[in-house]
């Protein structure tokens, strides 16, 4: 042993230069995960905010048509409102695919495809049911991809 005492100390520094190297190394990794989740879960909630408005909007709407106020001017307003969701839909989609579950975004796609179908059927009452299921599904996915405590462990 007495023979070797400066590998020793080599080994040992060598060592704690690896173990600082891994730590950055450790850090950044986690700042990287933490920063792209603060990114994708402010886009969520902006994209959630925004349907759920437009939604909210189309949904006075119907309820002014079911209550036949203005009808003539509502059928025009419904037809945009949807138009515009389904824009905003689509705009919006692509980006969510990629740290979302395409099942829970196929929920949406389905709410809303039968909502439109429902709208251009004229029954009102069950695009109002359609349309409450929509924005619970997209409350829904806001919460379960939120980053708290709850949803990590």
């Amino acid at each position: 042993m007495a023979l070797f005492p400066p590998l020793k100390k080599e080994w040992e520094e060598c060592l704690s230069k690896l173990m600082k190297k891994e730590t950055i190394i450790c850090i950044v990794v986690v700042i990287v995960i933490v920063m792209g989740n603060v990114i994708t879960q402010k886009y969520t909630r902006q994209s959630v905010e925004i349907l759920s408005n437009e939604l909210e909007e189309l949904k006075t709407y119907l309820n002014d048509k079911i209550d036949k106020i203005e009808e003539e001017k509502l059928n025009e307003e419904i037809s945009k409102a949807i138009d515009k969701v389904k824009g905003e839909w689509e705009s919006r989609h692509d980006k969510l695919a990629y740290y979302i579950e395409h099942n829970e975004l196929e929920k949406v796609e389905d709410n809303l495809t039968g909502l439109d179908s429902l709208i251009r059927t004229e029954d009102y009452p069950q695009a109002i049911e359609e349309l409450d299921k929509c924005v619970f599904v997209l409350k829904h996915i806001q919460e379960k991809y939120a980053f708290n405590l709850e949803n990590i462990f």
